[in-house]
């Protein structure tokens, strides 16, 4: 095979080798990826055996499972007949193998397909949710999570996951918010490059998988924070803030995109040529391929932009979206299409190139199967279990330590633990886990806080876990799985609960409260209009918090939530987001204090879902908010965060000074280094996270009162300094002008700010001229 590698120049020869390799049993391993150059010769080679039934084909994405009034029977016989390029939504190894046998050794010219996979946080080890990893505010989380996470899903047969997720997110009532990395394009930005990086690697080898950049764009500023509901966004704002972490992801080498859902200024971004061409392909030059995300080619015509599905076809076609994700409309209208003339063959060369170079580049003409014998081990890897643990305890964020409360001693003899999420092996890992995700118990074996407890304090536990609350309208998922709403606890109910925690917690030293939202209340479909603790936790909170014994509240939740009540009453509060398989273990680290919490909030806490959408770089009005006048823009409550954007707390203290600009004058291409001494002032040994904001003063439009453009968590031993240093040049001090229509680097003053959250005081000035 090797030495007829080197001989194939043409799709009729390379799909020869593919058939022996697959009539044999021999699956010849890639040693070496292919360059980029090479996979595009031999995309080329083969584009030109193909019919055009055949290159339609391939931009057709199949549902991989019988899904009732989607998938009516399984996609063999057009797979037999070239008509799918690519599948999703099916992980079983020996099905995933049988389908490529279909498309290598049935199809005519043994194409293999490309399967995809929502792999958004781990495979069967499930990592952080990405909110969580992005609380870290270290980027080598995200990426060693999503490494382990890319090459578990090539070991079970996925080549390729839908993210990572980049949408800004500045309304926590919109439930995809716990899939980003919430409200700043800086740390998103530098963020979804780690997450590609992870993806992809390097180069795309046997251990990669294709990242899938998603929603294209604007999908996280949904009005009122309603999932699917329109956007509508200043072009200003559009280019400053959503499209940045896209663009950071397009830059860091994404092999593809994913178009959104809803409507973007009155255009649905499926259809938005703008968007996807103007933008994605000649400004940013992308080269890899987009989808479609699922049904949004149909749904072009229940938006009221298509009329029909041909038309649906037409307008996603030439607004530049590859691939129709499940919905069948290319399929069958395109074909009409290109014989109408009204799309041209070599445009469909153009839309399919991509696809196929990216089967080169994974190596799927050279082995398409998955080594069934070997995924249960690759999945199971303790390597990986241990990473999540890790990485889950490195996302937490310390929002409240009250007298020292944590870390607790060791030598605990009652501990009572309250609420139903504390011990839900289901709700622990959060939501998108590959193999639960339609219903199934899943392999992964979660670590729960209950269970982390009881292997530390041993029998010394009462557990209360009350009724666990419940969505009003239930979960997509939940009616795809045949999942029953439970009816709410009688009055009566409610009484007892409450009544065996106040008893639990009166007989404990200490009780953890471990509360927040069930896994399907965050995520897709999954917005709210309230951000109160669901079901009856809030009621049990308050009730063992009157006992007088201390009380630490860890929070499992897949946004901020109205915690006033507890900031008011309880000592200390953890943020454990949903921690992943190892994450009651995780939880246990931080509060024993085996691992010292050092993670920050990547989206400003509000008090009430009323102060919604809430951010820290917003603009300046003609009453700012630092005026000794002001009290708050409503009469009822005052407009700062509950807990502001970058904040979080340490078992450690930590002081800034020193902050210093190696020039304090530069003309708009030069550049000026910042520095500041971060010093431990505590005798524990810990982690902090330097954070550096600019505000422009003045320009051709107003600036947000605060940027973040820089930021490095380290580690400092008990009394250690460290001086660091960050460049403020012209990719930090840039933005594109309503007026001018132009990114640029303005003349003017720049306020400068260091410290540990986005309210820092630390300032200096730099004077920027032309």
């Amino acid at each position: 095979m090797n030495k007829l590698r080197g001989y194939l120049s043409s799709g009729a020869l390379i799909a020869s080798a593919c058939l022996l390799s697959a009539i044999s049993g021999v699956v010849a391993a890639q040693t070496t990826p292919l360059t980029n150059q090479e996979a595009h010769r031999r995309a080329e080679a083969l584009l030109k055996q193909m019919t055009m039934e055949e290159k339609v084909g391939q931009l057709n994405q199949a549902a991989g499972i019988v899904i009732p009034g989607l998938a009516t029977e399984k996609p063999d016989a057009a797979i037999a007949k070239g008509q799918v390029g690519s599948v999703l939504w099916q992980f079983d190894v020996k099905e995933l193998n049988r389908m490529q046998h279909v498309a290598v050794e049935k199809s005519r010219l043994h194409i293999p397909l490309l399967v995809g996979f929502d792999v958004i946080h781990g495979y069967r080890t499930i990592f952080p949710v990405p909110l969580a990893m992005a609380s870290s505010w270290d980027p080598a989380v995200e990426e060693a999570a999503q490494h382990q996470a890319a090459k578990d899903s090539r070991a079970a047969g996925i080549q390729w996951t839908f993210t990572p997720m980049v949408d800004i997110a500045r309304d926590a009532r919109w439930g995809r918010i716990v899939e980003g990395a919430g409200e700043d394009p800086y740390l998103g930005s530098a963020m979804a490059a780690a997450q590609v990086r992870g993806f992809q690697g390097d180069s795309i080898g046997p251990d990669s998988v294709l990242a899938c950049v998603k929603h294209f764009a604007g999908y996280g500023a949904a009005e009122g924070g309603r999932d699917y509901d329109s956007s509508n966004i200043p072009e200003s704002l559009f280019r400053n803030v959503y499209l940045v972490p896209f663009h950071a992801a397009e830059k860091a080498g994404a092999a593809s995109f994913m178009s959104a859902y809803m409507d973007l200024n009155d255009v649905p971004a499926t259809g938005n040529r703008w968007l996807l061409h103007d933008v994605l392909r000649q400004e940013w030059g992308f080269k890899g391929f987009v989808v479609s995300d699922a049904i949004a080619v149909g749904n072009l015509q229940t938006h009221g932009y298509a009329r029909d599905p041909e038309d649906a076809a037409y307008k996603a076609f030439t607004a530049g979206v590859n691939m129709d994700m499940a919905s069948l409309t290319y399929i069958h209208n395109l074909p009409k299409l290109v014989a109408s003339g009204k799309v041209t063959e070599a445009e469909l060369d153009t839309a399919v190139m991509p696809i196929l170079e990216a089967k080169y580049r994974l190596g799927l003409f050279d082995n398409p199967y998955v080594d069934e014998s070997k995924v249960d081990a690759q999945l199971s890897s303790p390597e990986g279990l241990a990473l999540e643990r890790k990485l889950a305890a490195r996302s937490m964020v310390l929002l409240k330590n009250d007298n020292h409360t944590l870390p607790l001693s060791k030598n605990l003899k009652k501990v009572a633990v309250i609420g139903s999420l504390a011990d839900s092996t289901k709700d622990i890992e959060g939501g998108w886990t590959v193999e639960g995700l339609f219903g199934g118990p899943g392999k992964s074996h979660p670590v729960t806080v209950l269970a982390a407890l009881k292997d530390r304090l041993g029998a010394n536990i009462n557990y209360v876990p009350g009724v666990a609350p419940a969505r009003e309208y239930p979960s997509m998922f939940d009616a795809m799985t045949g999942a029953k709403k439970l009816p709410p606890p009688t009055d009566a109910e409610v009484t007892d609960w409450i009544a065996r925690a106040k008893a639990a917690a009166a007989d404990s030293d200490v009780v953890v409260a471990v509360l927040g939202e069930l896994a399907s209340m965050s995520g897709e479909a999954a917005s709210r209009a309230t951000l109160d603790l669901p079901g009856m936790q809030q009621q049990m909170l308050e009730a063992v918090a009157a006992t007088g014994k201390p009380v630490v509240l860890v929070l499992e939740n897949g946004r901020p939530l109205d915690i006033r009540w507890a900031a008011d009453h309880v000592p200390a509060i953890l943020e454990a987001w949903y921690p992943g398989t190892e994450g009651g273990d995780a939880v246990a680290d931080v509060l024993f204090g085996d691992v010292n919490p050092g993670g920050k909030l990547p989206v400003s806490w509000p008090r009430t879902a009323g102060q919604e959408p809430l951010y820290y770089n917003h603009n300046l009005t003609h009453e700012p908010e630092d005026r000794p006048s002001f009290t708050s823009r409503y009469w009822d409550l005052t407009t700062r965060p509950l807990y502001p954007f970058g904040y979080g707390l340490s078992y450690s203290t930590f002081k800034f000074a020193n902050l210093r600009l190696s020039k304090d004058r530069i003309n708009a291409e030069q550049t000026t280094e910042v520095e500041v001494d971060v010093t431990n002032t505590s005798t524990v040994a810990g982690d902090s996270v330097a954070q550096i904001y600019i505000h422009q003063q003045a320009g051709s439009a107003s600036r947000p009162v605060r940027e973040l453009k820089g930021f490095r968590r380290i580690t400092l031993r008990p009394g250690e300094t460290q001086t660091l240093k960050f460049s403020l040049g012209k990719e930090e001090l840039q933005f594109w002008s309503p007026q001018t229509k132009l990114w640029d680097v303005e003349p003017g003053t720049f306020d400068v700010w260091a410290g540990e959250d986005s309210t820092a005081s630390l300032h200096a000035e730099l004077i920027v001229t032309k």
